[in-house]
C-alpha cells in the first residue's frame, strides 16, 4: 500500500471513530430513576441500588446509564418529572416510594417500572397480584407498615407503665395513612395503650406537632413510614431530644442522630432487590412476569445515650436483642 492510500485509509477510520463511539454509547441502556425526595436521603439506598445492578451484570458508566428525577419532597413535581423520563425513552424506570411509583405508572403503559414502597401495591393499584404482576410494572415491597404493631411493643417494653402514645403521620399520603393507622389502632387496646394522632406534612407542622406532646401528656411517639419524614431523619431526632420525648421511627439515620430507637426495613437489601429486579429486565425480563419481591429484614437500633438522657433503663433483654446499640 502506497504511503498516500494508508494515510486516507488511517484518517478515515479516524474520522469513523467518534461516529462509532456515540452509537456505542446511544445503544447504553438507561435507567430513570424517580424520587419524591433528595439524592443525600438516598444515597446509602443508591449504593445498594448500584450493587443489585452489579449482581445482575449491569455496571453504571460501564454498560448502564442512570438519568436521577428528584423532587426534593414536592410529591406535586412528580408527574411532570416522571413525563421527563418517558420523554427520554428511558429503557426501565425505577420508581422510590409509593407517590414516585404511582406518577410512573401514570406516566407510561409501555415503558417497564420497578418500583419500591411499604404499602401493599395491589391495594394501591401498582399491580394486580404479586405473583404475577401483569402489565409493565413489577418491583419491591418493604415491611414498614406492617410491622407497625411491633414498634408499639418495643415501646410497651420499653416503657412499661405508658398509656398514652402520640402517632405523627403525614394526610397528604392518605393510602399508607389508612393502612399504617388501622394497624395501629387494632393493636393498641391489647397493649393497654391509648392512641394519639399528630399530622405533618411541613416542617412548620413538625414543630407543631412536638409542641402538642406536651398538652396530649403523651408517654412516647411513633413517627411514620413517609418520605417527607425519611428527609427529616436528622431534624425529628433532635426535636425528639429536645421535647425529651422518646420516639421510635425507621432507620438508623434518626437514632443516630438522638432519636431513641429505630425498628424498620433493611434499606440495603430492599434497594438490592431493587437493582437486581431492574437488571433482569435490561436482560430482557418482562416486568409483567416478574413477581412483586418482599425484603423481609428488618432493624431494631437503640441509643443508650439517649435513654439515659431521658431518664429510661433499657431493658438487658431488649437491648439484647437489637442489631446496634449506640453508646
Amino acid at each position: 500500500m502506497k504511503r498516500r492510500e494508508f494515510i486516507t485509509l488511517i484518517g478515515g477510520m479516524a474520522a469513523m471513530w467518534p461516529l462509532a463511539a456515540r452509537a456505542q454509547q446511544a445503544a447504553m441502556p438507561v435507567i430513570g430513576f424517580l424520587s419524591s425526595t433528595s439524592p443525600e436521603v438516598y444515597a446509602s439506598r443508591l449504593r445498594a441500588f448500584t450493587q443489585g445492578l452489579k449482581e445482575e451484570g449491569y455496571i453504571k458508566g460501564q454498560n448502564v446509564a442512570i438519568e436521577y428525577r428528584w423532587a426534593g419532597d414536592d410529591d406535586d413535581r412528580l408527574p411532570v418529572l416522571a413525563a421527563e423520563l418517558v420523554h427520554r425513552q428511558v429503557t426501565v424506570i425505577v420508581a422510590g416510594g409509593s407517590g414516585a411509583s404511582a406518577a410512573a405508572k401514570a406516566a407510561t403503559a409501555t415503558i417497564p417500572i420497578v418500583f419500591e414502597t411499604a404499602s401493599d401495591p395491589v391495594t394501591f393499584g401498582l399491580v394486580a397480584s404479586l405473583n404475577r404482576p401483569g402489565g409493565n410494572l413489577t418491583g419491591v415491597t418493604n415491611l414498614n407498615i406492617e410491622v407497625a404493631q411491633k414498634r408499639l411493643e418495643l415501646l410497651r417494653e420499653l416503657l412499661p407503665a405508658a398509656t398514652i402514645i402520640a402517632v405523627l403521620v403525614n394526610p397528604s399520603a392518605p393510602t399508607i395513612t389508612e393502612q399504617f393507622t388501622r394497624d395501629l389502632q387494632a393493636a393498641a387496646p391489647a397493649l393497654g395503650l391509648q392512641l394519639r394522632f399528630l399530622h405533618a406534612s411541613t416542617d412548620r407542622d413538625l414543630d407543631s406537632a412536638f409542641e402538642a406532646l406536651g398538652q396530649l401528656r403523651a408517654d412516647a411517639l411513633v413517627i411514620g413510614p413517609y418520605q417527607f419524614f425519611n428527609s427529616r431523619m436528622e431534624r425529628i431526632g433532635a426535636l425528639s431530644l429536645r421535647h425529651a420525648v422518646p420516639t421510635i421511627f425507621l432507620y438508623r439515620k434518626f437514632v443516630a442522630a438522638g432519636g431513641l430507637m429505630s425498628y424498620g426495613a433493611d434499606e440495603a437489601e430492599t434497594f438490592r432487590l431493587v437493582g437486581n429486579s431492574t437488571g433482569k429486565i435490561l436482560k430482557g425480563a418482562n416486568p409483567g412476569d416478574l413477581p412483586v419481591q418482599r425484603a423481609t429484614k428488618v432493624e431494631l437500633i437503640i441509643n443508650l445515650k439517649t435513654a439515659k438522657a431521658l431518664g429510661i433503663a433499657v431493658p438487658l433483654a431488649l437491648s439484647g436483642r437489637a442489631d446496634e446499640v449506640i453508646e
